[in-house]
């Protein structure tokens, strides 16, 4: 088991990524403390991986201490922290036209700064133990599409942030800091979104080639696969590295227009 032993934050782990990321990391040996906001779902991944190897904290990763609350409760429940996964994260539709103040602040605050206030709080922690901080990103960090402004600065500002504390907490405290950033991702969440954009149920079974080429996009468990290597001593040295997963060359890519509209990605 590639993660035998090790206790790992997954935010946002009740749904999508990071529960696909918080099972994975489980399933390698690991003692996970879940995140999230919805509490049914929290509850049965709580149960898939059991009560002896994991705990579940419900609560809004922005909320005034929250991230000091779930290092407390890692360091109550299993008496240490070797690992930290940023994926909770609010992936909302908007432009330049329907972005106001309020909004962006609102997406920078869970998706950048609470971020950053977890790795502070938990930062004495990995030190002890040389641990890892990786960062669950998106490909629309380096400009994004144009209906996913706010988001898109979020995650660009994340990106930053990693390659800059990769460099910093590694020297400095041996803590190794790490960022992928998928694509379109089969989430449950990415397939009421689209559902809510007016498409079919079914959507995802037929897409345009050029968003495709596989026939199908990602699913939530090929991301937790490549987590689980960023997260194990495996990685070594590795730190301040931003990994794209995505089938296609994001950039510089030009989508037709007439199928524009289906497009969304982590």
């Amino acid at each position: 088991m590639r993660l035998q032993n090790k206790v790992i934050i997954v935010t946002g782990s009740t749904t999508g990524i990071g529960k696909a990321i918080a099972l994975r990391c489980a399933a390698e040996g690991a003692s996970i403390v879940l995140h999230g906001l919805e509490e049914n779902w929290g509850k049965e991944v709580l149960t898939s991986i059991g009560n002896k190897n994991a705990v579940l904290q419900i609560e809004d990763i922005s909320a005034e201490g929250a991230p000091e609350r779930l290092v407390e409760l890692a360091i109550k429940a299993f008496g240490k922290l070797d690992a930290v996964v940023n994926n909770a994260a609010i992936v909302a539709s908007s432009n330049i036209h329907t972005t106001d103040k309020a909004f962006l602040q609102r997406l920078l605050a869970v998706n950048t700064i609470a971020p950053f206030s977890l790795i502070k709080a938990a930062l004495p922690y990995l030190s002890e133990k040389h641990g890892c901080v990786l960062n669950i990103g998106s490909v629309n960090a380096y400009s994004g599409e144009p209906n996913l402004f706010a988001y898109s600065v979020s995650k660009g500002a994340l990106m930053t942030m990693t390659r800059n504390l990769g460099d910093t907490l590694f020297r400095e405290n041996g803590v190794r800091v790490n960022q992928i950033n998928p694509g379109w991702v089969l989430t449950e969440t990415e397939i009421q979104r689209k559902k809510d954009h007016g498409l079919a149920a079914d959507w995802y079974k037929d897409l345009p080639a050029v968003y495709a080429p596989a026939g199908r996009i990602l699913q939530p468990a090929e991301i937790a696969a490549a987590a689980v290597y960023w997260l194990a001593d495996e990685c070594g040295p590795i730190s301040g590295q931003v990994v794209d997963l995505e089938q296609h060359p994001f950039i510089g890519r030009n989508p037709p227009k007439d199928t524009s509209t289906i497009k969304g990605s982590k």
